[in-house]
This record gives C-alpha cells, sequence and structure tokens, in this order.
C-alpha cells in the first residue's frame, strides 16, 4: 500500500474510534475484581473440608470494602461517593427512565449503579461480620447468627445477578462494554447528552 493511502486509511480509522476517558483508577478497578474473587472463592467454599478458606476469603472481601470506604471519601474524582451516591428520589426517577428508555449515559456511576453500590458494600460487610460473629466464643453455634449469615450471603447473591444484569442493559443501551471498562479504567469520553 503507498504510503499517503496508507496514512489515510490509519487517519480515517483513528477518526472511528471513539476517543476514550480515563474514569475508573487502578485503586477501584483492583477492588472490584478482588471483591468479586473474595465473593466467588466464599461463595465456592462454604461447604466441606475448605472452611478456613471460606473465612479468609470472608476476611479479605470485609478489608477490601472497608479499604473502599476510605478510598469513597479520598480517592479520584469518580471514585468518591459525592460523584455517585445520589438522593433516593434521584435513583427512583432513573429507574422509571429506564424502564421507558429515556436514561442518560453517565460517565462514572448512574444512579441505579452508585445505589448498587452502596447495597452491595453493606451487603459484604454484613456477610462479613455474621460470617466472624460465628466464630467468636459469644455466637459459636447460635442458630440465629448462623440464618442471619446465610440470609446475608443469599441477599448478596442477589444483587449481584441484579448488578450484573444492569451493567449488561446499560452496556447494550449505550453501546459501550462496562465489564472492559473496568478492566481498562476507560469508557467512551461524554457527549452532549451525556452526565459527567
Amino acid at each position: 500500500m503507498p504510503k499517503l493511502a496508507k496514512t489515510e486509511a490509519m487517519t480515517a480509522e483513528s477518526q472511528t474510534r471513539p476517543v476514550l476517558a480515563r474514569v475508573w483508577d487502578p485503586f477501584v478497578r483492583l477492588f472490584h475484581w478482588s471483591l468479586v474473587t473474595s465473593f466467588a472463592v466464599a461463595w465456592l467454599t462454604h461447604e466441606g473440608d475448605l472452611g478456613w478458606v471460606h473465612q479468609w476469603a470472608g476476611y479479605c472481601a470485609g478489608a477490601l470494602v472497608l479499604m473502599r470506604l476510605l478510598w469513597g471519601v479520598v480517592g479520584t474524582r469518580y471514585a468518591r461517593f459525592s460523584q455517585f451516591v445520589r438522593h433516593p428520589s434521584r435513583v427512583i426517577g432513573y429507574l422509571r427512565d429506564i424502564a421507558t428508555g429515556r436514561e442518560a449515559r453517565y460517565i462514572g456511576h448512574n444512579p441505579a449503579g452508585g445505589a448498587m453500590v452502596v447495597a452491595l458494600m453493606l451487603g459484604m460487610l454484613a456477610t462479613a461480620v455474621t460470617g466472624w460473629l460465628m466464630t467468636t466464643d459469644r455466637y459459636y453455634g447460635i442458630d440465629w447468627v448462623q440464618e442471619l449469615h446465610s440470609l446475608c450471603a443469599h441477599g448478596l447473591l442477589i444483587l449481584v445477578f441484579m448488578h450484573l444484569g444492569g451493567v449488561a442493559l446499560a452496556s447494550r443501551r449505550h453501546g459501550e462494554n462496562l465489564v472492559l471498562a473496568m478492566v481498562t479504567g476507560r469508557k467512551r469520553q461524554p457527549g452532549a447528552q451525556d452526565v459527567d
């Protein structure tokens, strides 16, 4: 291919490629995938001879959430709770917009996604704390603590499936791979109608 034609082809390709903005910092991405791994390991080892693996996975998940709570106050722009935790009325309004297909694209977490982040972290903390209580002298073998731990874990699993559904829907509606964005940290730059 002649040099001029090759340059023109490269220019045309770069014009069709979307410009990407850095959104998720390395800590947020590492936290996210580490929490996914911790929860999966804890879930898969909750019965049988791997109780110690289950416990350590739960402790890791709890520690990760505590670190994320701190990062939500002092972290980068899109990691801060002030950027994505919104009033319940805005979350409900956003859910209404999803139902009618009018939801805006957000560069960070949308209102429903922000609410899910909070719910997942609270659910993970509740599961970790109730699991830890089961190892203490005071609550070891107590039925209601075991039942509460199981309820928290099953509730958390339901939230995880809801989160995956929301990610799939938003990815499809807005034409971007949000799973890949949580790997690379980049999303398509905001357009005129997007919320930054």
